[in-house]
């Protein structure tokens, strides 16, 4: 029984370390291929942190967790070159993760507000505060490691190799930053855009236009009657459809902080029990058990940040058919039914802000659209006003 759940837990590694290689790779290239999608600069930087691990920390957690690999021994410089690439891609994937909710949050609560300083410029000192603070992170783990020409097996190279005081403060100081704080952001900044979504969704109608007129500022006497006006308004009927969409908002919503919860809650939880309570050894079956159910969030991000966008989906398609040499035939357009069911969050939200109830309204929600929509006097629910330059 033991060497077939070694064979199973073997397999289920090996599984997850293709599937982190080959759907980060997709969604990287199709990103890189195609010019109208390189504005998803931070999902393309998750899947290469993501393809890193999949390429370098995967395979040498197999060979630390599988039972096959017991002879391998490391030195001390190679368990912490082990060490170094653990801490600082899970630290680098989740503070992503964090900055691509916060980049969702702008562009659909402020869409004025993120055409204007969404920049390259931007996008590249996220990226490089995303190294720095992940690289500073990682030095806090090397510090106190002994000195000299000692060696290992595998499955004992761990942050507790090295016991101390040091150690319990890392953790504790790594659980904070890459976990408590992350997972805080994530869930504000969600249920933040699921308020302006359900408000959106309940919009059946166009405001009358006397509520919309003003587009001065908000201390100006008609934005405060507008705004007295517009909270006295009766709630429309929620039709059956805006409650479907509702529904799958509050739906996608517990699968992406379910998943960030389901991955990372059990990795961080068991190391900082194993730090702070005395006496309590860190390595083991149920650090491995822990350590590769986050490691499965390389092999998920792919499908829950990229995969799941239609844009991204619709291109792979086109660069599938051009490759096999077929004709485009039918067209990739959805209508709105199917879109209801396959079109992920953020696309939702651009289509339940729209307030008519026409195909062409529907289907080409782009911030600037948003910001056209609002000068016609069709405001956004929730959107926070813009001063206009």
């Amino acid at each position: 029984q033991s060497i077939a759940q070694e064979v199973v837990g073997l397999l289920c590694m090996v599984l997850l370390t293709l599937t982190a290689l080959v759907a980060n790779t997709v969604v990287m290239v199709v990103i890189l291929k195609t010019p109208l999608l390189r504005k998803f600069i931070f999902v393309c930087h998750l899947c290469v942190v993501d393809l890193l691990s999949a390429i370098f920390l995967m395979p040498l957690g197999i060979i630390s967790s599988s039972s096959c690999f017991n002879r391998v021994i490391y030195s001390i410089a190679e368990c912490q070159a082990l060490i170094f690439l653990n801490v600082c891609f899970i630290s680098a994937s989740i503070l992503t993760i964090s900055i691509i909710s916060v980049e969702r949050y702008y562009y659909i609560v402020h869409p004025m507000r993120y055409e204007v300083k969404m920049t390259i410029r931007l996008a590249v000192a996220g990226v490089i505060f995303i190294w720095v603070k992940s690289v500073l992170i990682t030095v806090l783990a090397l510090v106190g490691w002994p000195q000299g020409n000692g060696a290992t097996s595998a499955s004992r190279c761990t942050v507790y190799w090295s016991p101390g005081a040091h150690k319990k403060v890392f953790v504790i100081i790594f659980s904070i930053v890459c976990f408590v704080l992350p997972t805080i952001i994530i869930f504000a900044v969600y249920c933040s855009v699921y308020r302006v979504a359900r408000m959106a969704s309940l919009q059946h109608v166009p405001m009358p236009a006397q509520v919309a007129a003003p587009r001065h500022r908000s201390d100006s006497i008609a934005s405060q009657v507008t705004i007295i006006t517009t909270r006295n308004l009766p709630l429309p009927r929620l039709t059956p459809e805006r409650f479907l969409g509702s529904y799958k908002a509050i739906l996608t919503l517990v699968l992406i902080v379910g998943q960030f919860l389901c991955c990372w809650l059990p990795f961080f939880a068991f190391h900082l029990h194993s730090s702070v309570t005395a006496g309590t050894v860190g390595s083991g079956h149920g650090e491995m058990v822990v350590t590769w159910i986050a490691y499965s969030s390389f092999a998920i991000n792919p499908f829950f940040y990229g995969l799941l966008n239609r844009q991204i989906r619709e291109e792979l398609a086109r660069l599938r058919r051009s490759c096999l040499n077929r004709p485009l035939g039918q067209e990739l357009c959805l209508s709105i039914s199917e879109a209801s069911v396959q079109e992920n969050f953020l696309q939702f939200l651009q289509r339940a802000t729209c307030t008519l109830e026409t195909h062409a309204s529907c289907i080409s929600p782009s911030p600037r659209n948003r910001l056209d929509q609002t000068k016609m006097g069709f405001p956004i629910p929730g959107q926070v006003p813009e001063e206009s330059s």
